[in-house]
C-alpha cells in the first residue's frame, strides 16, 4: 500500500539532492499533510502508513547521500523539527513527542524511525520539500530559490520544492563567485 507515493517521494527528494547540489551533512526539510496525500483537506485525515511510505521513500533518497533529514510537524507541536541529534548542532533541544494527531503522521514516523531523535524548535536547511502546502518557509535558510521539479504532486498532496544560497552583498560593483548559486 502507498509504493506509488514512496516511489514519487523518493524521486522527488532525489530530484531536489541533485538540482540543489545538496552534500554530505546538509539538511533538507519536509513538510508533509497526508491528508492532502490522500485528497483531503490538510489537517482533516491523518493517515500513518501513508507518511511512513513517503517517509520510507525520502529517507532512502537521503541517506544514500549523507544529506540529514528534518521533518516539520503541524501546527499543534508548533510547526516543530524532528531529525537525528548529529543534525542538531547548535540548535536548542525541546521536549515533545509528535503523535499523529498532535506534530502529524510524517513527523512522528521520522521520530519513530531515526536511531536519535530529537525536537527541535526551528532549524536551518539547505533545501526543502514542502508535500501538502505545509510552508516549511520558516525553516529554510533566508534565501530561498524556487526549485521546479518534475513531480507536481505526492498522491493528491501539491508538490513545491525549494534550496538556499549565500545573500548576494556588496552591490552592482561586488564580484560574485558562481559555484555559490
Amino acid at each position: 500500500m502507498f509504493e506509488k507515493e514512496k516511489k514519487q517521494a523518493y524521486d522527488a527528494a532525489s530530484e531536489l539532492c541533485e538540482k540543489a547540489g545538496l552534500k554530505s551533512g546538509q539538511i533538507l526539510v519536509v513538510g508533509c499533510s497526508t491528508s492532502e496525500i490522500l485528497g483531503d483537506r490538510i489537517g482533516s485525515n491523518s493517515n500513518f502508513e501513508a507518511a511512513e511510505a513517503v517517509f520510507e521513500g525520502i529517507y532512502a533518497a537521503l541517506r544514500e547521500r549523507g544529506v540529514f533529514l528534518a521533518a516539520q510537524c503541524c501546527e499543534h507541536l508548533n510547526r516543530a523539527i524532528v531529525t537525528e541529534r548529529a543534525a542538531a548542532k547548535g540548535f536548542e533541544i525541546v521536549n515533545a513527542v509528535p503523535q499523529p494527531k498532535a506534530g502529524g503522521s510524517f513527523a512522528t514516523a521520522a521520530y519513530r524511525r531515526f536511531e536519535d531523535p530529537v525536537v527541535l524548535e526551528e532549524i536551518r536547511a539547505d533545501a526543502g520539500l514542502d508535500i501538502g502546502d505545509t510552508l516549511i518557509g520558516m525553516h529554510l535558510k533566508k534565501v530561498a530559490v524556487p526549485v521546479r521539479l518534475s513531480l507536481a504532486a505526492i498522491g493528491e498532496a501539491h508538490l513545491a520544492a525549494a534550496r538556499t544560497r549565500p545573500k548576494y552583498i556588496g552591490g552592482e560593483r561586488a564580484a560574485y563567485d558562481d559555484r555559490l548559486k
